[in-house]
């Protein structure tokens, strides 16, 4: 979801990311929000977004991520898989052929549908807020949100296996 400026205090379900300057200089921030949901924060061409950190097919971690456009459309790309996931809705986009006897191949972008969950960024006065997308729709990226992978990701993290 692109940002909203307001003039108005954020709701007292946001949380305080940082400074949308801070945040334009680096490019993309990763939070922990509400204590229960990694978020990757990025500014691109004048816009902040918010969408889970990790990717819906596999646990990618989106803050490595290109951001391309694709059929009109912008995009964050896996950095694992190529997965393509559309900054505005969380639609992950696949190239499809409908008939593959054809010659040449005819290929158009097709949805999956909501993969990724997205979430309400703000910014007043310079502070940038996320909402959380609280929807009670179960969502694909929702897998990678739980203690369980965090804790599993984080071991990972800090002791990478050694290399033989």
């Amino acid at each position: 979801m692109s940002s909203e400026e307001e003039t108005s205090s954020p709701s007292s379900a946001s949380d305080f990311i940082g400074k949308k300057e801070d945040i334009v200089k680096a490019g993309r921030v990763t939070k922990l929000v509400n204590g229960c949901r990694d978020v990757l924060v990025l500014h691109h061409h004048g816009q902040l977004h918010a969408l889970d950190m990790r990717c819906y097919h596999s646990g990618g971690a989106l803050q490595y991520g290109d951001i391309e456009e694709f059929n009109g459309r912008l995009c964050i790309v896996c950095p694992w898989h190529k997965y393509k996931i559309t900054l505005a809705e969380g639609e992950g986009l696949y190239q499809a052929v409908d008939d593959p006897t054809a010659k040449p191949l005819r290929t158009h972008w097709r949805s999956k549908g909501v993969k990724q969950r997205i979430h309400k960024v703000t910014e007043v006065n310079g502070d940038v807020y996320v909402t959380l997308n609280t929807s009670t729709e179960k969502i694909e990226s929702d897998v990678y949100q739980t203690e369980k992978y965090r804790a599993v990701s984080h071991k990972a993290s800090t002791n990478p296996e050694p290399k033989k």
